[in-house]
């Protein structure tokens, strides 16, 4: 089949469109960062992107990878939320917010200096009710992601924490099923020696605790999220084996002793 032919009449744009759209389409296109009109660009090489230095891991708290995908992208009763990857239970990785971006998902927290957790911070919810056991595939997709983001953002391999970390008055994922040692063996967070002795005289538990990273705003609930993660118990109290724990994770590395050659006999 053909078609008629019909004639064209090209007329020239009159709207300011004209001219000003190939502009936009360009400048999409370069990526160029936002620039103040108010002042003359005079680019210095002297800087680089904000990067993140800490990892906070998460659970979803719901029933399904679909559920969580809906509520980290929309609006919800409490405020939009949102993360930077979801882990389903088969291991299958979203993301959610690029990692240069800012992602709403630490909230209110501190961990060390750190006072403003999601402006510093990588967030990894994993598909989990909060009662039920990680499946392997799932935690063995988390490491991958781990070591990437270590990699590829210099990330230090220790400041992986979970959100009950950061904010132990609020928050209590990802719960005592979390399997840190795991992630302490693939060398990411901090995990004490299983051998290490009992602290001496006069240790100061909480000034431990604060050197972790841990805020002692409401002691009973850091304790908590202490014994979560380093225990997979509950409790709110310290005890012997806190101490330790505790006395593990701050007490300076023992060097290796040296042997100091005798002084050559002068004649």
């Amino acid at each position: 089949m053909s078609f008629p032919r019909t004639r064209f009449h090209l007329r020239p744009l009159r709207s300011p469109w004209a001219v000003l759209l190939p502009i936009m389409l360009l400048a999409a296109c370069t990526h160029v960062p936002p620039r103040n009109p108010l002042a003359e660009w005079v680019p210095s090489p002297n800087q680089d992107e904000r990067r993140p230095v800490l990892v906070v891991i998460h659970f979803t708290d719901q029933d399904s990878v679909g559920q969580s995908l809906d509520t980290l992208r929309s609006r919800n009763s409490g405020g939009p939320v949102s993360a930077h990857y979801l882990i389903g239970r088969d291991g299958e990785r979203f993301q959610l917010v690029s990692d240069q971006r800012r992602a709403w998902h630490g909230g209110a927290g501190r961990w060390g200096t750190i006072t403003d957790i999601n402006s510093a911070s990588i967030g990894v919810e994993l598909d989990n009710d909060g009662h039920s056991p990680f499946p392997e595939a799932q935690i063995d997709s988390l490491l991958v992601l781990l070591e990437d983001l270590s990699d590829r953002l210099r990330i230090p391999r220790s400041q992986v924490v979970g959100h009950s970390d950061v904010a132990p008055s609020r928050k209590v994922d990802p719960g005592p099923l979390f399997p840190w040692k795991r992630l302490a063996d693939a060398g990411f967070g901090v995990w004490p020696a299983e051998d290490s002795p009992p602290p001496p005289p006069g240790f100061d538990p909480w000034l431990a605790l604060q050197a972790v990273g841990y805020s002692l705003a409401d002691p009973a609930a850091t304790v908590r999220a202490f014994r979560h993660r380093f225990r997979a118990s509950e409790g709110s109290a310290l005890d012997a084996e806190d101490l330790r724990i505790l006395y593990a994770l701050t007490r300076p590395p023992v060097l290796p002793a040296t042997t100091v050659p005798p002084a050559e006999e002068v004649d």
